[in-house]
């Protein structure tokens, strides 16, 4: 938990430095973003690589965890759905394809708005965002409450990238490989189903 609140504080630092302009003569920090991510990325790649065991765990690791993006899928798309019956405003269509995003709010925000407005956008940006946080924040909680695979399937598309460290440390090394095959299909999936909806 400790380890989710130094991230969150820090995503909180950088807006309000960014909202003051409190760096001078930093314009885009995008390239330094993406560097960083990048680089982020390599560093739990290199630790995946130098364990030994880790692929003989994930050998032993039952078969059924490969369903797991399809629940995560399926899942997200039935909360979807009874979300409509809370807010009669919006069509059906219009949450799924909100939900499709599974966290991955840089494109799906951006398909719905080409799709269905720049209204609809923001809310996919903020749902997408609130998810990823959610996965940020409380990933020791719903280990401890629910198991290691609840916080990778709120996680979503996020999985394999922004989130994989906090799961790596809630869950355990064990868990990486499943989570990081849970990103993948769960982010391939997200053009396809957003598209799909929006277009509905």
């Amino acid at each position: 938990m400790k380890g989710s609140l130094v991230i969150v504080g820090f995503f909180i630092a950088g807006i309000v430095v960014g909202v003051y302009h409190l760096i001078p003569g930093v314009a885009n920090l995008g390239n330094v973003s993406y560097i960083t991510l990048c680089a982020l990325i390599f560093l739990v790649g290199f630790m995946i690589g130098n364990d030994d065991e880790i692929f003989k765990k994930f050998k032993r690791l039952n078969r059924l965890y490969m369903l797991l993006p399809l629940m995560t899928i399926v899942g997200t798309l039935a909360g979807c759905a009874i979300t409509t019956l809370l807010m009669p405003h919006r069509s059906l269509s219009e949450c799924l394809a909100v939900g499709s995003g599974m966290g991955y709010y840089s494109l799906s925000s951006v398909l719905i708005t080409q799709y269905k407005g720049a209204a609809l956008g923001t809310v996919a940006l903020l749902a997408n965002i609130v998810r990823e946080v959610i996965t940020l924040l409380g990933a020791p909680l719903m280990v401890r409450w629910f198991g290691p695979l609840a916080p990778i399937s709120v996680g979503g598309a996020t999985t394999m990238d922004t989130t994989l460290p906090i799961l790596t440390q809630a869950c355990g090394k064990d868990f990486v490989i499943v989570s990081i095959f849970h990103g993948f299909i769960v982010d391939f999936s997200v053009p396809f189903l957003v598209t799909f909806f929006a277009e509905m």
